[in-house]
């Protein structure tokens, strides 16, 4: 996990990520069941940009979408799925406004753990987590209680 800022980052580990899916209030959750393939990516990018436009936080919406598409990236191309059983776990956006924050998640059915690389700047693969980090003020993984894992970003809402 990797965390630049201490307080929020440490609020969402310390606290779990699932509980912040409970508490949050519906006006200020949005979550969005993505097939694992990479169309998913483009759809995710959308629901970001109209959710945030919704919510008034249009500044965000491009360095959003850039992060969602990373952490989508990621679970379509790590998380593996017998044929025809994406739907029992689907891999899911969610997206949750705590001011003065935006959460985005990515919850996908692998126990896999985010291994950040070094970025090779050359390859066409490897930057992701890279992005993520670059983009956010904090970010990092949480196991889910009915198993998987939720990988998320945050990022401040100026103003």
């Amino acid at each position: 996990m990797s965390e630049k800022s201490g307080s929020a980052g440490s609020m969402i580990r310390e606290t779990g990520f699932d509980w912040f899916l409970r508490t949050a209030g519906e006006s200020d959750t949005r979550t969005c069941p993505l097939r694992p393939q990479a169309d998913s990516v483009g759809r995710a990018r959308e629901v970001t940009r109209s959710t945030l436009r919704q919510w008034g936080l249009t500044e965000l919406s491009e360095d959003a979408s850039l992060v969602v598409s990373e952490l989508v990236t990621n679970a379509v191309r790590y998380a593996r799925y017998p044929v025809g059983e994406w739907s029992d776990h689907p891999i899911t956006l969610v997206l949750l406004h705590v001011a003065p924050h935006v959460l985005l998640a990515v919850s996908d059915p692998s126990d896999r753990v985010p291994a950040p690389k070094e970025p090779d700047f050359v390859s066409e693969h490897g930057r992701g987590l890279y992005i993520v980090e670059t983009y956010s003020q904090a970010w990092g993984w949480d196991p889910l209680d009915h198993g998987g894992k939720a990988v998320w970003a945050l990022l401040r809402c100026s103003g």
